[in-house]
């Protein structure tokens, strides 16, 4: 259902004429190729009330405790399947946000773009843009553009920054952990990291395996709303994975943390792929996932909700947080053993997100 969506705000958004088939050096000069390229393009398929005012920064009204993220994209190859580098960097800023406990607004958008990336290929991340910021219902306020000589990038770089206000009922923070607490993952892990590395690699599968990425702002709101302070923490497993994220967490709080392999949601085929190229699947990156620590009493109640939405169907309760082992995070395995989870010790997959 989303690719038809995606496909239809394509089809929406033709790509207009334009004087050359490749960005050149003079597309960041900030003269009239630059104005050519950003009227026919951003300005135009991004378009909003402020930042139609092409102010050399954004005027924003917001009363209250706010949200604020930054973060910078450089995924190769920046097409793979189930998305490509444009939504990932809309959809990476509105879930780190969303974890946070903000419902996201306003996000800042700014390309570094490397000489001879060809017209169509930005027209189309353009349009992803603008797809996932629909969807998540974001605007982009302000934002930037770069060219750098050919061999100075890879084809383009994208920093997105965001600001939301905080959702009243949420009190998300690692203070709040306490021992007892449930641990639940929204969904099938390594997802996003396998689609970028069955294209690298050339593995073809019976299906597809495409990138998790979405946004998970009303997903997370619809939570915050139900369980509001019974929510303790929330963090999305990006770069390093499941893995590096619950040690990271372990560590800090001074706590122990069980985990249960036959609890961890995987799809076959993803696991089959992180079998065939030697990966531990609790260490590559998602884009469409998030972790939860939250009062055992909510526990059940809460994963029965998460599964009734499009992005959490295949939620479970993973593990729990203990007073043995403290700063550990300890893994039983399927068959009865257990093994201590340390952080990923270096970089499993460049480049990913």
């Amino acid at each position: 259902m989303e690719n038809n969506a995606k496909l239809k705000m394509q089809l929406q958004c033709p790509m207009p004429k334009l004087d050359f088939d490749v960005i050149t050096l003079g597309h960041g000069s900030g003269g009239m190729l630059t104005n050519k390229l950003l009227d026919s393009g951003v300005f135009d398929l991004l378009s909003n009330d402020i930042l139609d005012k092409r102010h050399d920064g954004a005027f924003l009204e917001m009363n209250g405790k706010m949200a604020f993220s930054t973060d910078s994209f450089l995924v190769s190859p920046i097409f793979f399947p189930g998305g490509n580098i444009g939504e990932l960097a809309v959809n990476g800023t509105v879930n780190d946000l969303a974890v946070c406990g903000a419902v996201p607004k306003y996000l800042s958008l700014s390309f570094i773009i490397e000489e001879g990336l060809k017209m169509t290929e930005f027209w189309e991340i353009l349009v992803a843009i603008k797809y996932a910021c629909e969807k998540a219902n974001v605007k982009v306020v302000t934002g930037d553009t770069k060219v750098v000589e050919k061999g100075k990038g890879d084809k383009i770089f994208i920093n997105t920054s965001g600001v939301g206000m905080m959702h009243p009922k949420a009190a998300i923070s690692q203070e709040n952990i306490k021992i007892g607490d449930k641990i639940i993952l929204s969904g099938n892990i390594a997802t996003h990291g396998m689609a970028i590395m069955s294209v690298r690699e050339g593995l073809e599968f019976e299906t597809t395996i495409e990138s998790d990425s979405t946004n998970l702002n009303h997903t997370i709101i619809n939570l915050i709303e139900k369980f509001g302070k019974d929510i303790h923490l929330l963090t999305d497993p990006t770069r390093g994975g499941v893995a590096t994220v619950l040690k990271e967490i372990a560590v800090s709080a001074n706590l122990g943390i069980d985990i249960f392999q036959k609890n961890i949601p995987i799809d076959d085929q993803v696991a089959s792929a992180c079998e065939l190229l030697g990966l531990d699947p609790l260490y590559v990156a998602n884009e469409g996932l998030f972790l939860s620590f939250v009062d055992a009493s909510v526990a059940d109640s809460f994963v029965e909700t998460l599964q009734q939405d499009e992005n959490g169907t295949t939620a479970k309760i993973i593990g729990s947080v203990v007073e043995a082992h403290p700063k550990q995070v300890i893994l039983e395995s399927a068959i009865g053993g257990k093994r201590v989870v340390s952080m990923l010790p270096g970089e499993q997959l460049p480049r990913i997100c």
